[in-house]
């Protein structure tokens, strides 16, 4: 049948967490297909962003796995899958017999579907442990930790169309939408500039959300930029600023008394907090002159209506909790939450990071944000599962990665790639070839992980299978397959099955996706109401507790979800990074996302059209510090840390603060993870990475862009 005889698919880009609708033609030859606007798409209306265009370049790779592959005297052979099934049940049952089942962990992944995810967690704890993680984990585990613990539910409070039509003040800080969510910043963000709106920006680094605002002549959109690792005093310094206005001018509106009182607790330790609490040194420390911090402050306070935006910058450090506790402070005292075009909320980087979260794939939780130390909450899922699950949280991605050869022996990782997305990457990939007993990887390329497994499972592209994803703003869609491309491949969904069948017998039986979202819906309260039929093309928002209704646009109307109802206040103290410039690393390391390109590059390095614009990595460095370092714009530099080494291009910048650097994580031996620091937030166990000390120098001789781990 001729391409043009078929109808194109309608599905949901894989990239960022936007969730923007596109169509995929199909071609006359299986992998040749092609991108097609959806015009009426229920999130984007059509637009795209260079990412949603090329989505289809890595479909039909010449790198795509395509049969089970099994290491044998340090080689990779061609397997069966019934040889590859037979030595992972092999392997699983001969760990937990050895090990015990808190030996294996588990990785799910936001590029895989809600089913499948559903599916890895289900596994891991029919085995017998809670130790099953993804890449939340790395991104926004502590704005998901401080959500639910101070709000009820851990993802925005809001939805990205209700912001458009009703909030007059955007607070973006440590997200970059112009760059990392490219719809939602031209579609959401910029339309309601063009009405009005003005949006206050808090980032060490310039960027292309920055530039996007300069669109009129006024000066009513501002960027503060601070120092890396400094969000809680100017957060402070901006609360204080607005208690202080409320005190000399308690009828001006500065923060909203009846809702404090009627509806939040802990006011009186915010305000405690910030009793000693010192403006000037924190401008000073911040880098940020006092009157622009006060002047913010009045921006927000002033607001009608106010939605704060946060992202990694404000997640990815040691007191990341606390990072985002503040910004919930600020909303809360002013407030501006439970109503249209307000309240806090996070960006989430990928097609399906909050779903992932949302079915379960974390050590702590069970579908639906469900506390696996919860006695009712575990027992309702186990009188459908009909088994009993661990009643203790199991260890993160990264603690799993740091107990490898200790108390982890083996790991089943479904489409991460865990050697590139780790902090202090150099260590992790001597953890994982040296100490661990046995490594399964499923996924579409080989990996960098995939490169040190022992069997390597062939799996499906986003275009080729068939489940629901969960957006940023909790919208659950439906992806719809295009065609199968390398007939030995097989679904994750089907792998997951397969592989829990042999080990138990029963209860992964599932013919379809549809089939395991029936149950899924069943032991998920927020996913309750819906069924496929019911999502449609629009899909539908979480919280959906029955057939019939239509989800919420926003939050927290009436009451929060937390115990007692009210949104809890606390107030909070600077916590330096664990690691800040001294005479032998005197500058400081952050790192970010590039538009073109996602997360470890297992797609987008592969896409002809995204690696155009930047086939290798480059580090910004401020125009005093390149003078200080004899630097020059195009220099080939060596950034080093007390982990290791990379070599990049440096870019001349006045974008990023003076006395910091930053360059990214999506170049293989080039990635800034090779540099970043793997402390964690004591209670979210989110990795440092926005924060770490760094030297630069020029290389006199040119090495090629190798990274060198570090004797330290």
């Amino acid at each position: 049948m001729s391409s043009e005889n078929q109808e194109p698919v309608k599905t949901i880009c894989p990239y960022c967490g936007v969730g923007c609708g596109i169509m995929v033609q199909p071609g006359d030859e299986p992998g040749d297909m092609q991108f097609r606007p959806w015009g009426d798409a229920p999130v984007n209306e059509g637009r795209i962003c260079i990412k949603g265009g090329a989505a289809t370049e890595v479909v039909d790779h010449e790198d795509r796995l395509t049969d089970p592959l099994i290491k044998e005297d340090g080689e990779f052979r061609e397997a069966t899958w019934e040889e590859a099934f037979e030595y992972i049940i092999s392997e699983l049952e001969r760990i937990r017999e050895e090990h015990g089942p808190d030996g294996m962990g588990f990785f799910g992944s936001s590029k895989t579907f809600n089913e499948e995810n559903y599916l890895i967690q289900k596994l891991a704890r029919r085995y017998g442990t809670n130790q099953v993680d993804n890449c939340t984990r790395m991104c926004h585990a502590s704005t998901v930790w401080a959500l639910r613990t101070s709000l009820g539910m851990g993802a925005m409070t809001n939805s990205m169309a209700d912001l458009e039509e009703a909030a007059d003040l955007f607070w973006i800080q440590g997200a970059n939408p112009g760059e990392q969510h490219p719809i939602a910043n031209s579609q959401y963000f910029r339309q309601a500039v063009l009405e009005g709106a003005t949006v206050i920006q808090v980032d060490p680094h310039a960027n292309k959300t920055t530039r996007s605002f300069q669109i009129d002549e006024t000066d009513r959109h501002m960027h503060l930029q601070l120092e890396p690792g400094t969000d809680i005093p100017l957060l402070n310094a901006v609360i204080k600023t607005i208690l202080e206005k409320h005190e000399e001018n308690p009828d001006e509106g500065w923060i909203d008394e009846e809702f404090i009182e009627e509806r939040t607790e802990g006011f009186e330790h915010l305000k405690e907090t910030l009793a000693d609490f010192d403006k000037e040194e924190a401008a000073e420390q911040c880098g940020v002159p006092l009157e622009d911090i006060e002047l913010a402050a009045e921006k927000y306070a002033m607001a009608n209506n106010a939605a704060i935006f946060t992202g990694m910058g404000m997640s990815q450090h040691t007191c990341g909790v606390d990072n985002v506790q503040n910004e919930i402070n600020l909303s809360l005292i002013t407030g501006n939450v439970g109503r249209p075009g307000t309240g806090v909320n996070p960006l989430r980087g990928q097609n399906n990071v909050q779903g992932t979260c949302d079915v379960g794939a974390m050590p702590n939780v069970l579908p639906g944000y469900q506390l696996v130390d919860d006695d009712e909450a575990r027992e309702s899922v186990e009188e459908v599962w009909g088994f009993e699950i661990p009643d203790e949280p199991g260890l993160t991605n990264v603690e799993i990665s740091h107990a490898i050869g200790d108390t982890v022996h083996g790991l089943y990782v479904m489409g991460e790639n865990p050697i590139m997305s780790e902090p202090d990457g150099n260590a992790a990939e001597r953890r994982f070839k040296e100490d661990l007993e046995f490594l399964c990887v499923q996924d579409i390329f080989m990996t960098e992980t995939a490169e040190l497994a022992d069997v390597v499972l062939p799996a499906t592209s986003w275009a080729e299978r068939g489940g629901t994803v969960t957006n940023t703003d909790r919208r659950v869609q439906l992806m719809r397959p295009v065609e199968k491309v390398h007939e030995n491949t097989r679904h994750d969904l089907d792998i997951l099955c397969e592989v829990g069948t042999r080990l138990f017998g029963e209860g992964f039986d599932f013919e379809g996706p549809e089939e395991v979202f029936e149950e899924l819906r069943e032991v998920c309260p927020i996913m309750h109401g819906m069924t496929y039929d019911l999502l449609g093309e629009e899909g539908l928002h979480w919280p959906c507790y029955e057939p019939g209704d239509e989800g919420d646009e926003y939050l927290y109307e009436e009451e929060f979800e937390t115990e007692n109802g009210l949104g809890q206040i606390e107030g909070v103290r600077h916590q330096p990074p664990k690691e800040t410039p001294d005479e032998e690393y005197p500058l400081i390391l952050t790192t970010a996302r590039l538009e073109e390109h996602y997360n470890t590059g297992t797609m987008s390095r592969r896409s002809p059209t995204l690696n155009r614009q930047h086939p290798e990595n480059f580090v910004d460095v401020h125009p005093n510090d390149a003078e200080e370092y004899g630097i020059e714009d195009g220099d080939e530099v060596t950034i080093k840390s007390r982990r290791g080494e990379i070599t990049v291009t440096a870019n001349v910048t006045e974008d990023i603060k003076e006395g910091a650097i930053w360059t990214t994580p999506h170049f293989a031996a080039a990635s800034a993870n090779r540099l970043t620091n793997d402390v964690l937030d004591e209670r979210a166990k989110i990795p440092e990475y926005k924060a770490a000390a760094a030297e630069i120098e020029v290389d006199l001789e040119p090495s090629g862009g190798e990274a060198a781990a570090s004797d330290d």
